[in-house]
């Protein structure tokens, strides 16, 4: 899942986005209020953590900014500061979550995985795929096939949950690193194909369709 990350302090931020990928999110950092602007408008993200305190212009008025021009995404604040009024005005803004610094890696993961269900909408945390042979448990992140749990990494987990999530819809290798790696990913998109082989071995080589020109899927 894309997830766009706006943090000024690099002490925060370099420990905190390794965490988040690893966790296998596609996150796109900025560092500045008027670049994390920039970045909303332009991009497909479902999660947002924003910094309060910011350059250029601060994470409460950066909500403002995206909520004004339609942007829906789940916001989660993360901030120095936490009295009540400012976790208030977070909320009143438009915000999902506050977090308050410093904080628990493992705190903010889940409040992400709370977000991402309610972002989709789900009233249960699994989905189905490949007929009911295949389903991922989006709380747990694990996945199953034919009823037996396969042991994925964060990464393999995250690419067959950008599939499953729209079963049927065919997405391309850049499409898929976009997705599940990020933006900043600057290595070679045949890593999406060793990874599907991956699943595959994982799963069962029907688990994802694969077609010259289209790319890659799941079916229902």
């Amino acid at each position: 899942m894309r997830l766009l990350f706006v943090e000024d302090d690099p002490r925060i931020a370099e420990p905190t986005l390794g965490a988040l990928r690893e966790a296998g999110y596609a996150v796109t950092w900025a560092q500045t209020g008027p670049d994390g602007l920039e970045q909303g408008m332009l991009g497909d993200f479902p999660l947002m953590i924003l910094d309060v305190m910011l350059p250029g212009m601060d994470g409460f008025e950066l909500a403002r900014e995206l909520r004004g021009n339609g942007v829906e995404s789940s916001i989660l604040f993360l901030t120095a500061r936490g009295e009540v009024a400012d976790r208030v005005e977070g909320l009143d803004l438009g915000g999902d979550a506050y977090m308050v610094k410093p904080f628990a890696v493992p705190e903010l993961l889940a409040n992400l995985r709370a977000l991402s269900r309610r972002e989709r909408g789900q009233a249960l945390p699994r989905v189905t795929f490949g007929a009911g042979r295949g389903s991922i448990d989006t709380v747990a992140r694990t996945v199953t096939w034919d009823g037996q749990e396969a042991a994925t990494t964060a990464r393999e987990y995250a690419l067959l949950e950008a599939l499953a999530l729209t079963p049927e819809r065919w997405f391309t290798r850049e499409e898929l690193l976009d997705r599940v790696w990020g933006p900043e990913f600057d290595g070679e998109s045949r890593i999406v194909d060793v990874y599907v082989r991956y699943l595959r071995r994982k799963l069962a080589p029907e688990a994802i369709n694969s077609e010259r020109g289209r790319g890659y899927r799941v079916q229902k």
